[in-house]
């Protein structure tokens, strides 16, 4: 008797699909950081541009074809949240990139081995952030919000009531 083949739960299909989009991304930002190095920018420099391009064209894919979640009308507001995510996960990139390449030892120095290391901290920290930021609930809620801040247009001030008229003072013609 054949078993028929139980689908991936949801849940590790997106870890799949983000895992996916990481790995595009982590090719263009190898690419940018060893075309960064052999134009002659500095380490940092170099890592810098590789994590801004990486971030943005992560943010493409996780964004059309990991969540589902881009539209039109959702696009700058998603992008600014998952901007917002990834300075987080890419500041600790970097930090661990820096702090590797600074020990100055054989192995952990080596640029591709901070590069990985300081990749796969990013990875997981952007991963939650996504999932559960920026293309969850939370992040639902976080872009209408902005899209009602950046987008609307300001109102009018409503007219104020009619006020009673001010009382009579004394020995004025006024009753």
């Amino acid at each position: 008797m054949e078993e028929a083949a139980v689908p991936p739960r949801p849940r590790r299909r997106l870890l799949a699909k983000f895992t996916g989009a990481a790995l595009v991304g982590f090719a263009f930002s190898a690419v940018a950081l060893h075309l960064g190095l052999q134009a002659g920018l500095r380490g940092w420099a170099a890592r810098l541009i590789a994590l801004l391009l990486a971030m943005h064209v992560t943010f493409l894919i996780n964004g059309r074809f990991t969540f589902n979640a881009l539209t039109r009308a959702r696009f700058l507001p998603l992008w600014g949240a998952y901007v917002a995510n990834s300075a987080v996960g890419n500041f600790c990139n970097y930090f661990v990139f820096l702090t590797l390449r600074s020990t100055h030892r054989p192995v952990i120095s080596n640029t591709d081995v901070a590069f990985l290391a300081g990749s796969v901290t990013a990875w997981a920290i952007n991963f939650l952030g996504a999932r559960y930021l920026v293309f969850g609930g939370l992040g639902r809620r976080l872009a209408a919000r902005v899209k009602r801040l950046a987008f609307s247009r300001p109102s009018r001030p409503c007219p104020s009531p009619p006020r009673a008229p001010a009382p009579a003072e004394p020995g004025s013609s006024r009753r």
